[in-house]
C-alpha cells in the first residue's frame, strides 16, 4: 500500500491517471458512447438531468454508469487508504450556483474540460479554442485567488453525511437498471419518472457494466493522484508546477494514439461529433467555465472524485452542475451542433459577471 501510495503522489500519479483516461475513453467510445465523448462529466450530468426529467431535451437523457462510477470508486479508495473525512460548512450555496454556472458555459462548447482534451486528441479543431478559453478563464480565477479570494474553510462533519453523495448515486443506479415508468399520456410518451433517449447521443452509450467498472477505476486512480485538468492550468500560472499538467498532456496523447488505433481519428473542424464550429462562443464558453471550476476549487471530474472522499462542498457543486445542466436546456441556453442558441452569448456574458461579482466578494482580508 505503502509504494502505490508514494507512486500515486509522485509525478508519475497524474501521468498515469491521464495514461488509463486516455486509453479507456476512446475504448468507449469504440463501445457505444457518443464520438469523442468517451467520458465528459459536463455531458454526462447534462444526460442524468434530462433522465430525471429536470429538461425534456429528448436527445440528451440517459443516467450514466461513468459518473456513478466516478463517485463509488472514489469511495472505495478513500476508504482504504484512510481518506474518507466527511466535512462541510464553507459557501455552499455559492457553490451549487458555481456548479450552476460553470455548466452553462461548458454547455456552449458542449463538454468539459476533460472532453475538450478527448476532442482535440479526436482530431476535433474545435477544440482548440475551447482550451484557449479554458485557459484564460483559470487565469482570471487565478488574478482573484492572488486578490485574496477564497470560500472559507470546511470543517470535520459527522460520518454520515459523506455517504449522502454515494448513496444519491446508488440511487441513480437503482434508477438505471429498473427504468421505473408511472405509465404513459395519450400519444403513447411515458411519463416518467426516468426518461431515456431513443435517438441522438443519449441513446449511444457503452454497456452498463463496462461503463461502470471503466468509472470506477477511473474514481479510484484519480482520487489517489489528485488528477485535476483546472488544477493543473491553476497551478502552471500560479506557481508554475507542472505537477498536474503532465496528466492531461498524457491524456491527450495517449487518447490520440488510441484513436489512431481504433480508426477514430478524424481531423479537422466540419462534422465533429456533438460538436460545433463557432470558435468565438467555444472560446467564450470556456472562459466561464474555467472561471467558475477555478473559483470553486478543481475541474467537475474532480469535484466529484472530491464528493466521494465525503467532501460535502464538493458534492453540492456536482449537484449544482446537474441543476444547471437542466435550467441550461431548459432556457434553451446551451448549444447545439449547429451552434450556440440564440442566448448562449447572453448566459456567457451574465455568467462572467456573477462570477466576477462572487471573486471580488469573497475575499480575505490581506495580513501584512
Amino acid at each position: 500500500m505503502s509504494s502505490l501510495t508514494r507512486f500515486f503522489s509522485s509525478r508519475w500519479g497524474p501521468i498515469a491517471t491521464g495514461v488509463v483516461v486516455g486509453i479507456l475513453a476512446p475504448l468507449l467510445v469504440k463501445l457505444g458512447n457518443p464520438g469523442n465523448m468517451g467520458v465528459c462529466v459536463v455531458c454526462f450530468s447534462r444526460d442524468i438531468a434530462g433522465a430525471l426529467g429536470m429538461h425534456r431535451a429528448a436527445v440528451v437523457q440517459y443516467i450514466r454508469p461513468e459518473i456513478i462510477g466516478l463517485v463509488l470508486g472514489s469511495l472505495i479508495a478513500a476508504l482504504t487508504f484512510g481518506e474518507f473525512k466527511p466535512r462541510t460548512g464553507s459557501s455552499p450555496l455559492v457553490r451549487f450556483l458555481l456548479g450552476m454556472l460553470a455548466v452553462i458555459g461548458a454547455l456552449v462548447f458542449l463538454g468539459c474540460p476533460w472532453r475538450a482534451y478527448l476532442r482535440l486528441a479526436g482530431g476535433d479543431w474545435n477544440a482548440i479554442a475551447a482550451i484557449i478559453g479554458l485557459a484564460a478563464g483559470i487565469a482570471i480565477g487565478v488574478m482573484f485567488l492572488r486578490m485574496g479570494f477564497s470560500l472559507g474553510r470546511n470543517r470535520a462533519a459527522p460520518a454520515a453525511l459523506g455517504w449522502v453523495m454515494p448513496l444519491l448515486m446508488l440511487t441513480l443506479l437503482a434508477l438505471l437498471v429498473f427504468a421505473p415508468q408511472f405509465g404513459r399520456d395519450a400519444n403513447g410518451n411515458p411519463t416518467g419518472p426516468i426518461f431515456f433517449s431513443t435517438t441522438g447521443p443519449g441513446s449511444q452509450h457503452a454497456p452498463i457494466l463496462i461503463a461502470l467498472a471503466i468509472g470506477l477505476l477511473i474514481g479510484i486512480i484519480a482520487q489517489r493522484s489528485r488528477f485535476c485538468t483546472v488544477g493543473g492550468i491553476r497551478d502552471v500560472i500560479l506557481m508554475r508546477d507542472p505537477h498536474l499538467i503532465n496528466g492531461a498532456i498524457a491524456l491527450v496523447l495517449t487518447a490520440f494514439v488510441v484513436n489512431l488505433a481504433l480508426g477514430q481519428f478524424n481531423p479537422g473542424f466540419e462534422k465533429q461529433p456533438v460538436a460545433h464550429t463557432d470558435a468565438l462562443w467555444n472560446f467564450g464558453g470556456m472562459v466561464l467555465a474555467g472561471l467558475a471550476f477555478t473559483l470553486a476549487g478543481g475541474c467537475p471530474g474532480r469535484q466529484f472524485i472530491l464528493s466521494g472522499e465525503g467532501d460535502a462542498d464538493a458534492a453540492i457543486f456536482g449537484l449544482g452542475m446537474i441543476v444547471g445542466a437542466g435550467v441550461s436546456h431548459t432556457f434553451n441556453l446551451a448549444a447545439s451542433p449547429s451552434g450556440p442558441s440564440p442566448y448562449s452569448p447572453a448566459a456567457v456574458i451574465v455568467g462572467l459577471i456573477v462570477c466576477a461579482a462572487i471573486g471580488l466578494a469573497f475575499r480575505e482580508p490581506q495580513t501584512v
